[in-house]
């Protein structure tokens, strides 16, 4: 615990099982209380190897519900485990566990309510492979979301995130995209509701065994970003409710 509030790290993993006991290794127990891996129906032992590290909340998708599905599960069982901080890391180890700690505390000490581990802040994304075309994508895409959201973040996309108990209360999550949109949408809920979000410098791996997505889909997956914030600014100014934003 920190400061008396729980917390809990969820793994929502699809064919992690060559990267999961790195990433589990790597968590630092000292202050986490729990640990969920929720296995998206993957075709490898994603389960097994958790079970084997001693994982004691695993869960495992009948079909495949895709990322935001995932992050759904994750979540409901966080709050039934009586979290107080949630902090989502991916276990393809893209992602470096040593930083739950400072996570934490800016949750726990109530600066940011939402903290996002940033590959953009520094060098982190380029140093560690990034390729070049997603680095140009990401710096366009998150300008552009920055103006219709009126805010200044350094990217919408990372996968490493910190979240409250109170913003899951109080947000509709629920309501999300199952797909990878699932992300922006609870980002664009978390402005809107006025939650303060923090950014700290996060160095990340890209790698053969881990998780990425097609050109094709992270086009996709960027025009729907823009659509999200589009809804956002028509929805603040009256024009076009986002149901996705109510409260």
């Amino acid at each position: 615990m920190i400061h008396g509030k729980k917390v809990v790290v969820v793994l929502p993993a699809y064919n992690a099982a060559l990267t999961l006991e790195q990433t589990y290794r790597e968590i630092p127990f000292d202050i986490v209380d729990e640990v969920v891996l929720v296995d998206d129906a993957g075709g490898d032992d994603t389960l097994s190897v958790g079970a084997k590290l001693g994982i004691k909340h695993l869960i495992q998708h009948e079909k495949n519900l895709g990322y935001g599905g995932n992050q759904k599960t994750c979540y409901r069982k966080a709050l039934d485990l009586g979290a107080d901080i949630i902090i989502m890391l991916h276990p393809d180890y893209q992602y470096t566990p040593t930083l739950i700690p400072a996570m934490a505390h800016l949750v726990a000490t109530g600066i940011y309510p939402v903290v996002i581990g940033s590959r953009i802040l520094g060098k982190g994304a380029i140093e560690g492979g990034m390729p070049w075309i997603k680095y140009i994508s990401n710096r366009i895409l998150t300008m552009a979301q920055n103006v219709l959201v009126n805010q200044h973040l350094s990217e919408y996309h990372s996968g490493y995130r910190a979240f409250s108990r109170e913003v899951l209360e109080n947000t509709l999550w629920e309501k999300n995209s199952n797909n990878f949109l699932f992300d922006n949408q609870i980002m664009a809920q978390c402005i809107a509701a006025k939650y303060k979000i923090g950014e700290i410098s996060c160095p990340t791996k890209y790698f053969p065994e881990a998780s990425s997505i097609s050109l094709k889909n992270s086009a996709i997956y960027g025009l729907g970003c823009l659509g999200v914030s589009l809804r956002y600014r028509l929805h603040q100014w009256r024009i076009l409710k986002y149901e996705l934003l109510e409260i």
